[in-house]
């Protein structure tokens, strides 16, 4: 069975899948906060998404960052290494990209066991 959590447009904001479960790329909602900011907003919003789903951070798989500065990866770093459980980080790539808007600072998507 396929599970589409909050489809609406062009995507579904997590899709699970035969014990896999996919994120799509969330950014912040307050854009006027720095990178270090939007960081920790998403991983807020992640905490809500997983438990959502019945899974937590100490099961996300692999993370994919998307920053408008890559420059910007030391910054994100902080918020990043407090989100993650020691010991059960997951498997991470930071790529510098042109993002949807201006203000966007940061976007990531996760892949989670259930």
């Amino acid at each position: 069975m396929i599970t589409h959590y909050t489809p609406a447009g062009h995507k579904s904001d997590m899709v699970a899948y035969n014990g896999m479960l996919f994120v799509s790329g969330i950014v912040a909602s307050d854009l006027s906060l720095p990178v270090e900011g939007q960081t920790a907003e998403i991983l807020a919003k992640f905490d809500t998404m997983l438990a959502e789903a019945g899974t937590s951070k100490e099961r996300v798989l692999s993370a994919t960052i998307w920053l408008a500065d890559i420059d910007d990866r030391a910054k994100i770093s902080d918020a990043w290494n407090a989100w993650v459980v020691p010991g059960k980080q997951p498997a991470r790539v930071c790529i510098g990209a042109a993002l949807a808007a201006p203000d966007i600072r940061i976007e990531i998507a996760l892949v989670a066991a259930v």
